[in-house]
């Protein structure tokens, strides 16, 4: 089985159940938003939702789908940074147990963490202190520890950094990796597009995309848009929500539906899309089938809070991969 490299912002997910929207008007949160917020406000808000028993996780985009991939059985690895701090270490010790390799730089700044609120709605709201992670820099590539993977998966997050992510990835190149890209926010695409369409065509082998992201790419709707980006690199993969997924190689067009699911929390299902879709991919199954076990992890992580799959959900998985 091929291996898989995962890089990304090693965030620390803290996953809270609130009774209302009273939590979020305290600490000036806007319902439904995703807001970048200092080290201060966030240890005040860790220090404030300890009542609600939050659960604490390894997360970050990237990290999600690595832990996906580790589920699965995948030999895999995860390189970031971390501060060296209590949630720091929790970081690793999690990616750990759950066998993956941690390829972790440390820094005299503070972990970065995800505060995320859920409201009884299940709305989503994250407050994100983003600390040691975004110091990854591109003079933290090292060869050696690319070479012992044949895949490298890249968050969109990181993609601000040009100098790191070009970097990443020639040295992929290099190493005959196939290179792997999720566009992570369509504000991400807004900002970098000029950049993106350049390594795009010029060092990625697969994309993945939602509609947002594929449509601020490359203007178009997510059928002329899959075609598009499929004409720039080998597999494009753009997820359509309720309507599954359609993934494109040339002139070769699959569509993977998707399962019935009880949705609680949406967190993770795109990186859990594309766990298990590269789980098929370096198991050597065909496309149809790559799109079905990405839509079964996806289904299984927004049946629970966070972005990682219950026991439960594994339990489900495991006996459906046996038929």
């Amino acid at each position: 089985m091929k291996k898989i490299l995962g890089m990304g912002n090693a965030l620390v997910d803290i996953m809270t159940t609130v009774p209302g929207d009273d939590t979020l008007a305290q600490f000036n949160l806007p319902k439904g938003s995703m807001q970048l917020i200092d080290a201060d406000l966030s240890h005040k808000i860790v220090d404030n939702i300890g009542q609600f028993n939050p659960r604490i996780t390894a997360g970050g985009s990237a990290a999600n789908t690595i832990h996906g991939l580790a589920g699965l059985g995948a030999e895999c690895g995860f390189l970031g940074k971390i501060g060296a701090d209590k949630m720091g270490q929790m970081f690793k010790s999690d990616m750990e147990k759950a066998g993956i390799k941690a390829h972790l730089y440390t820094s005299n700044t503070a972990s970065g963490r995800a505060i995320a609120f859920v409201t009884p709605d299940s709305e989503r709201t994250f407050a994100t202190y983003l600390g040691a992670a975004v110091e990854l820099a591109a003079s933290d590539i090292n060869a050696s520890v690319f070479s012992q993977y044949d895949y490298f998966y890249i968050e969109g997050y990181l993609v601000q950094d040009h100098n790191l992510i070009e970097t990443a990835i020639k040295t992929a190149r290099n190493l005959s990796m196939k290179v792997v890209i999720d566009l992570a926010s369509y504000n991400v695409v807004d900002e970098n597009r000029d950049f993106l369409r350049r390594i795009i065509n010029d060092y990625v082998d697969i994309v993945f995309a939602n509609e947002e992201e594929a449509k601020s790419f490359t203007g178009k709707e997510a059928e002329a848009a899959a075609e598009e980006i499929a004409s720039m690199c080998e597999i494009a993969v753009v997820k359509i929500g309720k309507r599954g997924s359609i993934i494109r190689q040339g002139d070769k067009v699959f569509r993977a539906g998707i399962i019935d699911a009880n949705c609680i929390d949406t967190t993770g299902a795109g990186d859990l899309y594309a766990a298990g879709f590269l789980f098929g991919m370096i198991t050597d199954q065909p496309l149809d089938r790559c799109g079905y076990l990405g839509a079964l992890l996806s289904g299984k992580v927004i049946e629970n809070i966070g972005g990682q799959i219950s026991a439960e959900g594994w339990n489900d998985i495991r006996k459906e991969l046996q038929k």
